[in-house]
């Protein structure tokens, strides 16, 4: 992955930092009264990139540059905006007992009622906006897991035995070949997409970075360890049924049981790895721990929301009949339909 194009002067700052090693100069933070910071689209990217040198990095930015001071303090900064907004959003929550988590992670994670993602795709979606679908979770399909691996050293006793075991699942039991992203990556080349790890961050609007973001800052910081672990909860817990829905949506559309195995597998793992996240790994983080009972929902909850507004911006764009994606100079092109699902042909 190369660094991408910059979408204002905050994410300027933070590219020209990695580019040339210059000291970052006025690099203001926008008024949350003037943006969103959840979908401001300057405040995202710089985001996303300070985060993504802790995963592969970048194939012209040097290693070193994970630890630079300056990076780490503008992005404690951008995280301050992220998380207060994020907050304000999700609301107070209640407070709740270790035998209590379970029921007020199923109530979070409720099916919400009004258009649905899952339903549109299983029975409308075209394969171009199945294409446009699976561009948009590339940045964590094909990392999926490795956030959630950095809470690891930082739980104990049952907790964390029930994470490990989640995680065994989603890295394959070490084959490569049944690794989650791996599988979400057979599924971007039957498609016809670009499977390098990266290819469309530049086509990637702000509201899907946010949850890629959410879930890096949750990662990195051990005070939000249990959040981390609410929002692995909550996306299993409403994981199994707009999984089906996915693969039948793919079917429908003359994907081969490679092109959907990706989502077939997460139909019947996550229907497991719901019950282990939610008592074994939740459950007893509070037992262990009460007091971080609200994080455990702070991080569901800021799941949901940030999940409903990707999907409202896809259902919305392409109601309106345009791309959900972002156009730019550098923005990596989608192939024609024409040679969509050859893969699976092959």
């Amino acid at each position: 992955m190369r660094l991408p194009e910059a979408r204002g002067g905050l994410s300027a700052a933070v590219i020209e930092r990695l580019r040339s090693g210059k000291a970052i100069k006025d690099a203001r933070l926008p008024n949350r009264v003037d943006v969103d910071p959840l979908a401001d689209e300057d405040v995202q990217l710089a985001l996303a990139v300070c985060y993504e040198l802790h995963y592969t990095g970048f194939d012209d930015v040097d290693d070193r540059w994970e630890w630079d001071p300056g990076l780490l303090a503008l992005r404690a900064d951008i995280e301050r905006l992220f998380e207060r907004e994020l907050r304000e959003q999700v609301g107070p929550q209640p407070a709740t007992s270790a035998a209590e988590i379970p029921a007020a992670l199923t109530a979070l994670t409720a099916e919400r009622e009004g258009p649905s993602l899952a339903r549109y795709i299983q029975s409308h979606a075209t394969i171009e906006q199945f294409r446009e679908f699976v561009v948009h979770r590339s940045l964590y399909q094909l990392k999926e897991a490795d956030p959630h691996t950095f809470a690891i050293p930082r739980l104990t006793g049952r907790a964390k035995a029930a994470l490990i075991e989640i995680q065994i699942d989603e890295y394959g039991s070490g084959r490569l070949a049944r690794m989650h992203a791996e599988l979400f990556r057979n599924t971007m080349g039957c498609l016809g997409l670009d499977t390098d790890y990266g290819a469309y961050l530049d086509r990637l609007p702000a509201v899907t970075l946010a949850v890629t973001n959410m879930l890096s800052m949750f990662a990195l910081h051990r005070r939000l360890r249990a959040a981390l672990t609410g929002q692995l909860a909550a996306f299993e817990m409403s994981s199994s049924l707009p999984n089906s829905r996915y693969g039948n949506g793919l079917r429908r559309l003359g994907g081969d049981s490679k092109a959907t195995l990706f989502y077939d597998e997460h139909v019947e793992a996550d229907a497991v790895h719901e019950q282990i996240a939610a008592y074994d790994m939740c459950g007893s983080l509070v037992a262990e721990h009460p007091e971080l009972a609200a994080d455990v929902l702070f991080g569901a909850a800021g799941s949901e929301v940030l999940g409903g507004r990707v999907s409202a911006h896809l259902l919305d764009s392409w109601a309106a009949g345009r791309s959900s994606l972002r156009a730019g100079t550098a923005a990596r092109e989608l192939l024609p339909e024409t040679d969509v699902l050859a893969g699976a042909a092959a």
